[in-house]
């Protein structure tokens, strides 16, 4: 048999004041933990739980309440309940809630308590994200024409920003066309940036393939960056290949060279300093193929688009 204990020992200050009484607290405990519990009250509160209090005209603070008794208990204590219009509960608590509902009788529970289940959220959610994102947000506006990208290789991207992107300008930063084929031109180009920039990269096979980068291009003693960063190719079909979290060679650069990614030796994508070789191989930083239709090839055109 389970017992519940009801707690009168806490007071509601506002209701207090304004009713003159004290609020009633329900709590449930297992059936072989309802005397070690009693024996807690009597032991830390003898003056209101221990015995022969009721002989002297007090209240012992707390009643059980029996089985057939639940019913109705719990019925109270749901219109209770119900007369709020919140409830602050652990996280634990509101998972175990959502995870409870095997039944139509729980359904119908939490229906009253305005308890929403997890499908219900997440569809809700979904749905709610796409109707807001969708289409507008994916068509960013180019404070100038790219002479690499189409409209929707644009748009493809634009969907796997990061999200303090979205609703940003695109802006290029630099492009071979217009700054030359010089790293340090490159580097000199990203001072004064401080969104993540995006890379993009035709080869001379007119394949397009590059990197977004979490923060812009710098030299460096060793590798930088964040887990935003990834790579990605138009090269048959789009893709993009982000973090697999196997380690943090993100990006690197110097004088001599620029590279993503890293591990067994080898870079997801790599130029060199005067921005005309390139290679590309599979690495463990992104779990990324060759982006390239070989793996050294030589590049025709660069631009990077920053974001303010």
């Amino acid at each position: 048999m389970k017992k519940t204990f009801v707690s009168n020992a806490s007071a509601s200050m506002q209701q207090y004041a304004q009713q003159g009484k004290k609020h009633n607290y329900w709590f449930a405990v297992p059936h072989e933990r309802s005397d070690h519990l009693y024996l807690f009250f009597m032991q830390w509160s003898p003056d209101m739980y221990g015995e022969g209090v009721r002989g002297m005209g007090q209240d012992p603070g707390f009643m059980v309440v029996k089985k057939n008794e639940e019913s109705e208990t719990c019925d109270e204590l749901i219109t209770d309940l119900n007369n709020k219009e919140w409830e602050v509960v652990s996280l634990t608590e509101y998972h175990r809630r959502i995870d409870a509902l095997k039944s139509e009788d729980l359904r119908s529970l939490c229906k009253r308590l305005q308890i929403t289940t997890k499908e219900e959220v997440n569809s809700k959610h979904c749905t709610s994200v796409k109707t807001e994102l969708e289409p507008e947000t994916f068509k960013p506006n180019l404070r100038e024409p790219s002479d690499l990208l189409e409209a929707d290789q644009i748009e493809k991207l634009a969907r796997n920003l990061p999200p303090r992107t979205i609703g940003y300008p695109w802006t290029l930063a630099f492009g071979t066309s217009k700054h030359g084929m010089s790293i340090k031109s490159l580097y000199r180009a990203m001072q004064g940036q401080d969104t993540p920039v995006l890379m993009v990269i035709k080869d001379g096979d007119g394949q397009v393939f590059g990197a977004l980068a979490s923060e812009p291009f710098k030299i460096s003693d060793g590798f930088y960056g964040t887990g935003e960063t990834f790579l990605f190719t138009f090269n048959p079909e789009f893709e993009v290949y982000k973090w697999t979290g196997d380690n943090m060679f993100f990006i690197k650069g110097d004088m001599d060279s620029l590279a993503f990614g890293g591990g067994s030796g080898e870079f997801g994508l790599w130029l060199d300093g005067d921005l005309y070789h390139g290679r590309s191989h599979s690495c463990k930083t992104f779990g990324n193929p060759m982006l390239s239709k070989k793996e050294d090839f030589y590049v025709q055109d660069i631009e990077i688009w920053a974001f303010e």
